[in-house]
């Protein structure tokens, strides 16, 4: 409609979630589709989609899926990193708005007279509050299982490395075993180990357990399609020659270690054209990749990943506290 000279027009007010959906609804890719090619489970998907942000891991790792998840669609990724974070914000800003009105609404000072009864008989009644809360706390830790989280690997999955990176989230103070290991947990639950692979089907029992040993239990099934290179005595020479040839090839492969200092940041690892890791860095934990010909590295924060190549240090991938994307290194070339 034309009035007083002005055209108005229908603003796209979309939702995140809503946004994801509606493209990929357009070009008809469905979730499972998406979780293939991104390695992001199915779930996570739907939560993103219906604006479930409370059902997502660490925003560390919510951000990294939505990057993941834009870059498959084909969309810019700091557009919709930055639509999660306002949404997030705005949910944490009513959130403390109802908490606060509720609170004053409920509190009625008139014709109260404050004496030292009143506050003798306040102390008691939060002393035994406190009490109570203390010890339903504590019986219901008592009662209840641990909160067991695994976000990689996927039930069902087929491997492409081996071995990979079992991570999950437990609560705090539980101890975690991975197949009958026992694997460090991080101040907040996080954990993350590597598992070797056999060939064929493979079961991997992630076991966390409470200090009133409650425990709760996951059992992924993982199938490896890497081939056995033999044990037997016969095939002794078959083993050495294949060794030395590993080991020459290695000698002309080029090493790339990734890591960062401050933060956890997200990264890519793309070896030979080839998607190998997308997750979080922590800090102080060192990641090592090789290749024949080439690694493309991606980053969410430049400043804050660093890369050494054959054991030299290259730096930073960038100067600023910004998207970084595909930086190759070639063996005969640093970027």
């Amino acid at each position: 409609m034309i009035r007083n000279g002005f055209v108005r027009k229908k603003v796209d007010s979309l939702k995140l979630g809503e946004r994801l959906k509606k493209i990929r609804s357009e070009s008809r890719i469905s979730l499972n589709d998406v979780s293939k090619n991104t390695k992001i489970q199915v779930k996570y998907l739907e939560y993103l989609e219906n604006g479930e942000y409370n059902m997502l891991p660490p925003d560390v790792y919510a951000r990294g899926f939505i990057r993941s998840y834009a870059s498959y669609l084909g969309i810019n990724e700091n557009t919709l990193v930055k639509l999660y974070e306002r949404e997030k914000g705005i949910e944490r800003n009513i959130k403390k708005r109802k908490d606060k009105n509720s609170l004053w609404e409920s509190i009625n000072f008139s014709g109260l007279v404050i004496t030292p009864k009143y506050i003798a008989a306040a102390a008691v009644i939060i002393l035994a509050v406190a009490g109570l809360a203390y010890f339903y706390g504590e019986l219901k830790s008592f009662i209840a299982i641990p909160r067991l989280l695994i976000y990689s690997p996927q039930d069902g999955s087929v491997a492409g490395d081996n071995p990979i990176q079992v991570s999950g989230l437990t609560e705090k103070g539980a101890q975690v075993f991975i197949n009958d290991q026992k694997v460090n947990v991080k101040e907040n639950g996080e954990f993350s180990e590597n598992v070797i692979l056999q060939s064929g089907l493979n079961s991997i029992t992630v076991k966390a357990v409470n200090k009133f040993e409650k425990e709760s239990a996951q059992i992924i099934k993982v199938q490896s399609n890497q081939k056995d290179s033999g044990g037997a005595d016969q095939e002794e020479s078959i083993k050495n020659e294949k060794s030395a040839a590993a080991e020459k090839e290695r000698q002309n492969e080029m090493e790339l270690e990734i890591y960062a200092k401050s933060d956890p940041v997200w990264v890519s690892i793309e070896i030979d054209g080839n998607l190998v890791y997308s997750g979080a860095l922590d800090p102080g934990a060192a990641k090592i990749f090789q290749a024949s010909e080439k690694i493309a590295v991606s980053s969410e924060r430049g400043n804050d990943t660093f890369i050494k190549i054959n054991g030299q240090e290259k730096g930073s991938l960038g100067n600023n506290p910004e998207l970084v994307k595909n930086v190759v290194f070639t063996k005969n070339q640093n970027p």
